[in-house]
């Protein structure tokens, strides 16, 4: 009982710091050019905005793909055919100064910032090749991130995504968001699922399909979502799709231990030796 108490007075305290942070912050915000704030309201609005890599201009985006196109040719294929579930290949390539340097682009950590309310701690990257499956587990099913209250990923297309590659697919936020009567029916789902996620049909019988906003595009879509806010998933899929994953949370995140896959040795990590300067 005494414990229960000390951990409610306890997120009620981070709580409200958390609200003391965006209010103290608000005035160092960073200003931004027109395009750059719609991109900023529309993940407020909508959870999802999307763009593609011409359309951004970031000058260190050429030698960022070229190293991606490298590294995705030396991602090693998994003997998992014989799977029911077979589970994504990804590199954390986050030590990589291509995609470090393309990640930490100043324009693109304001537009985040504008968009957190606080100061940016880049998580790092995932390269990450999503495999055919025939049914929803894991990613495939629709969740909701963990890591922060609000947090940014900047997902890149580096094939063409269609239908059959299984693209981003999410619902816009006013049919989710509080008050909305679906919210609660949602996080409830989420709740019995033990907030592994939900599949189609559960959805289904709360909002219908006609609603959900599926991202296909060709190599070089670029997705900035927040994947806390917005219940999102990979569709199935019957051919691969190959991404990049740049992972942005505020600078501490409210849960830093989920932060850790982005930079530590959860997944595999390419050799930095025979990366070109």
């Amino acid at each position: 009982m005494i414990s229960s108490i000390s951990r409610k007075i306890s997120t009620l305290q981070s709580e409200f710091d958390y609200r003391v942070r965006l209010w103290q912050h608000a005035k160092k915000l960073p200003k931004l050019a027109g395009r750059d704030r719609l991109i900023v309201d529309t993940l407020k609005t909508e959870g999802v905005y999307i763009t593609n890599l011409e359309e951004l201009g970031l000058t260190s985006t050429a030698e960022m793909l070229k190293v991606a196109y490298q590294q995705l040719a030396q991602m090693s294929a998994t003997n998992n055919q014989h799977l029911s579930e077979r589970l994504p290949e990804i590199y954390t390539v986050t030590d990589i100064n291509q995609f470090a340097n393309w990640g930490r682009e100043t324009r693109l950590l304001q537009i985040i910032e504008n968009y957190l309310g606080l100061p940016v701690a880049f998580q790092g990257v995932h390269l990450r090749k999503d495999l055919p499956n025939a049914n929803q587990f894991g990613t495939l099913l629709w969740h909701k991130d963990s890591e922060d209250r609000k947090m940014v990923k900047i997902i890149i297309y580096l094939n063409d995504v269609e239908q059959k590659h299984g693209p981003f697919e999410y619902v816009p936020l006013h049919l989710t968001s509080f008050p909305a009567i679906n919210s609660y029916r949602i996080d409830y789902q989420l709740w019995q699922s033990g907030y592994l996620g939900i599949n189609d049909d559960q959805l289904d019988k709360i909002i219908p399909k006609s609603a959900w906003k599926s991202c296909p595009g060709a190599a070089g879509t670029v997705v900035i979502a927040d994947p806390r806010t917005a219940l999102h998933h990979g569709t199935i899929r019957t051919e691969e799709r190959s991404a990049l994953f740049f992972v942005y949370t505020a600078n501490p995140p409210k849960r830093p231990e989920l932060c850790h896959q982005y930079w530590d040795d959860t997944f595999a990590r390419p050799n930095v030796d025979k990366i070109p300067v």
